[in-house]
Formats: C-alpha cells, sequence, structure tokens
C-alpha cells in the first residue's frame, strides 16, 4: 500500500474508533512527516485524502484538526421522485450549453475532462512514436476490427488485477468510451425502445439515446449509494424495458461507487427480468478508496452485462481508445463495429498496450488518484466557505466532479448565464435530465490545479448565487 494512503487509514481509523473527536488537533505536516519518516508531500496527500472523506478540515494559521461537521454534512436531495417516463425532449439549449462550456477561455469548471497536466503525455508521445516506426504497425484486418491483439490481452490483465476475469476474446477496442455505449445501445436495442437510465445522469449519454431514437425512463439515483433495487424491480414489471444504462463507479455527477454486493443483487435482478445492462464504467480507476470496488461486470454469469470502459479519464485523453466487453452479444458488436468505423487508431493502441506494460501504470493512477482527491477537497471546502447557507453538495468516492443543490430559488440557467459572462464554464443541472429537472442544482469540475485566482472564482460564483436569491 501507498505510504500517503497508510497514512491515512490510520488515522481514519483513530477517528471511527473514537481515539480522535471532533475538534481535536491532529500532528502538523512537519510533525506527521518526522512520525513516519516520509516526505511533506506524502502527509500533503494523505491530509487530502482524509479532508475529502469529511474526516478532517484545515483551519488558516492553526492547522488541521478532526472535523467538527464529521457525518454531519447533508447529501443533495434525491430531486426526482419516482420513474419517470420521457417521450420526447427538445436538446436545443443543451446544445447551445455545450457550445458556450467549450468556448469558455478561463476556468473550466464545467467540462467533463481531467487537467491535462496530471498525465503522462510525454511518456506516451515516446510510445507512439516507436508504435509508428514498428514494421507490424499495419495491422490483419482482424486486428483493426476488434483491436490489436496485445491491448486486448493487457486489459484482460488489468481486469484480472482488479479482482476478476474477462476472456480476451470478449473484449472489442473502440474509439473511446462514447463509442463503446453506443455499439453496447445499438446490439441489443432498435428504435423506438425503452432504456432505462439513471437520474441524474451524464449529458452525453442523455445525447447519445436521443440520436438513437431509443425513449427513456429516469429512475432516481440516490447520491450516497445509487439506485433502490426495489423501485428498480418494480420500474421493471411495469414497462418493457430494452435495456439499462447505468453508471456504477465514480458515478458522473454523483460520485458514488455502488458497493458490491448490491452490484451483485443489481446484476441478478437484471437477469431475473433478461434485461440486458449496459455498464458505464469509464471512471473506475479513479476511486479514492483503498480497495478497488469492482464493475457489475465482476458478477456477470449470463452474458447479459456490456462493460464500456476507457483511458480518456485515466491515462490518455486524446488517444480515444476505450473497449467494451461484449458479455453474450460478441458477434452483433463486432458486424456493427464493421459497419461503422471498422478499426480503431493502431499506433495509439500499441503505445497504450506498451505503456500498461512496461510504463508504471500503478505508479502513475496511484499519483493521479491522489492529486484528483487533493483538488476535489479544495473545491469542497471553497463550496462551504463562499457559497450560502442551505447549499449542499456530494461527497465522492473518485472521479473529480462535484454535484451541489443550491438554496430552492437560485436557477441553475441564470447562474449559467451570469458565469459565461466572465468566461467561468459550469454545467447547469437541467442537462444531466431527459426530462429537464434538476433546476436547481450544477456540477463543476475540481481537476485543475487549486490557486489563488480558482479561490477567487468560487468566492465570485458564490457571491452570484447569493444574488439570485
Amino acid at each position: 500500500m501507498n505510504r500517503y494512503l497508510e497514512i491515512a487509514r490510520s488515522l481514519s481509523d483513530l477517528i471511527a474508533k473514537g481515539s480522535l473527536r471532533p475538534g481535536d488537533p491532529i500532528p502538523s505536516i512537519r510533525q506527521a512527516s518526522a512520525q513516519h519518516r516520509v516526505g511533506n508531500g506524502t502527509v500533503v496527500h494523505a491530509y487530502g485524502v482524509l479532508e475529502a472523506q469529511g474526516l478532517i478540515e484545515s483551519r488558516p494559521r492553526s492547522g488541521y484538526y478532526v472535523s467538527q461537521s464529521r457525518g454531519l454534512r447533508e447529501l443533495p436531495e434525491v430531486a426526482l421522485r419516482r420513474p419517470t417516463l420521457v417521450e420526447g425532449n427538445n436538446q436545443a439549449r443543451l446544445h447551445k450549453i455545450l457550445g458556450d462550456l467549450t468556448a469558455s477561455k478561463t476556468t473550466f469548471l464545467g467540462s467533463s475532462f481531467v487537467d491535462p497536466s496530471l498525465f503522462p503525455l510525454k511518456a506516451l508521445q515516446k510510445e507512439l512514436i516507436a508504435s509508428m516506426r514498428d514494421p507490424s504497425f499495419s495491422a490483419p484486418v482482424q486486428d483493426s476490427l476488434l483491436g490489436l491483439p496485445r491491448l486486448r490481452r493487457a486489459i484482460a490483465h488489468r481486469y484480472l488485477e482488479l479482482g476478476y476475469a474477462v476472456p480476451t476474446d470478449e473484449i472489442i477496442i473502440t474509439n473511446g468510451g462514447m463509442e463503446a455505449i453506443y455499439l453496447a445501445l445499438k446490439a441489443v436495442t432498435k428504435p423506438g425502445d425503452l432504456v432505462l437510465i439513471d437520474s441524474p445522469m451524464y449529458f452525453a449519454g442523455l445525447q447519445l439515446l436521443e440520436q438513437l431514437y431509443l425513449r427513456t425512463v429516469e429512475v432516481p439515483t440516490n447520491p450516497g449509494d445509487g439506485l433502490d433495487l426495489g423501485q428498480l424491480d418494480k420500474t421493471l414489471h411495469q414497462h418493457k424495458v430494452a435495456a439499462c444504462l447505468l453508471m456504477t463507479n465514480c458515478h458522473n455527477p454523483l460520485g458514488f461507487s455502488m458497493s458490491e454486493d448490491k452490484k451483485n443483487a443489481l446484476v441478478k435482478l437484471l437477469e431475473k427480468h433478461q434485461v440486458p445492462l449496459v455498464e458505464n464504467d469509464v471512471y473506475t480507476e479513479l476511486q479514492f478508496d483503498l480497495r478497488h470496488v469492482r464493475a457489475a461486470k465482476a458478477f456477470d454469469r449470463s452474458g447479459l452485462v456490456l462493460h464500456c470502459g476507457s483511458f480518456t479519464k485515466s491515462l490518455a485523453p486524446g488517444y480515444q481508445i476505450g473497449w467494451l466487453a461484449t458479455g453474450k452479444f460478441r458477434e452483433r458488436v463486432a458486424r456493427l463495429k464493421f459497419v461503422t468505423t471498422f478499426d480503431t487508431n493502431t499506433p495509439t493502441q500499441a503505445a497504450i498496450a506498451h505503456y500498461m506494460q512496461y510504463g508504471s501504470y500503478d505508479r502513475h493512477l496511484r499519483k493521479l488518484r491522489g492529486e484528483l482527491q487533493s483538488r476535489l477537497a479544495g473545491m469542497t471546502s471553497a463550496v462551504e466557505k463562499y457559497f450560502p447557507a442551505g447549499t449542499r453538495h456530494t461527497q465522492p468516492k473518485g472521479g473529480f466532479v462535484l454535484w451541489i443543490q443550491l438554496p430552492q430559488a437560485v436557477d441553475a440557467f441564470a447562474l449559467f448565464d451570469l458565469a459565461a459572462t466572465s468566461n467561468v464554464g459550469i454545467a447547469p443541472g437541467p442537462i444531466f435530465s431527459a426530462s429537464r429537472g434538476y433546476q436547481n442544482f450544477i456540477r463543476l469540475n475540481c481537476s485543475r490545479a487549486w490557486t489563488p485566482t480558482m479561490d477567487k472564482t468560487i468566492a465570485w460564483l458564490g457571491h452570484q448565487v447569493r444574488r439570485l436569491m
């Protein structure tokens, strides 16, 4: 286990047992560094983990203390009260908002992309150049369609490292995570079918469902642990559902990871109803917990789970390499891949495969997770400091986004328009809902380095929230 995680675990155990109580001071960074015989940076990472978990808090010019509000933070409400069938959805405003987010030149708080400085881009570039010089770079047709065998083997090996087995033959390389989701949905649905989705849901997925002419039934999702399986069972009895599209790890925008027991029960429930699960798991490598929580795919015994992964959020954002573990739908997916994009960039596949085998992938991920957790803690503290009373926020178990419920009187679109005038991009809540709910919710990207400018931006944003009240 990494040293900063060991330090975080030892302190969290003392807090859990009551040896350290709310308000008690904890050792300074210098004291902890000497006590554990590590560098200051290791202690900073450890304290960042504990801050993100709400266990400790820093006080200016005073030091670190066990959080007084530990366990008392209120999660955002489950704004959707019951499953909602959505027959149509006008996405015109969503397209404009996405364009505005892309055009935001100063602060990218609304984007879904990790700060690129956190990725080993130079190392990957060397791998890419080397792969293009490889005389075997022209892949056979079969490899072009399914993906390079050595990358597929590397992904299969990664599954084993995470605690479950997926056969290499089941893995098809795709042009990013979105193509994986597209192929999975195309394989198990036809236009007009009903797809069950969690709510709120990542807006690109909503766009994809619209493009495929699929109807949706939104099911309320708890920010702490996900879907209510009893409610899901009832919904599946009431509606003829062709597939479920769900995110079970590091949910975007809610940040939770569903427990393994609950995932196991979910898979068994869907098997009972014979409903395929398209599992969007592109953030799984960004989990903060010391023990990696496996995907629902780990409990699939009937081949009904189509598991969608990607390196975009964890390693290579510009390479657009993802994959789909197809379950029993391999032949359908292969045919669809053949008639759509046919192949996936071979040199980038080779570069990622080589990096995974020889480039310290796990070390990179440990550093990335620690940095994201620290930055998320900084954003969380600033929101608590600058936003008005009545604001609620999630407590993410991974990823890099914060879902915020504003006081009832605040309109997220109005705040979005105000922020845009100052070149600050935020993501308004209604774009995460096919039924355009979440009128007083926003999502913030927390992956950027915490600077005085960023602190001022969040203070300014909190002031605008107060104005809109």
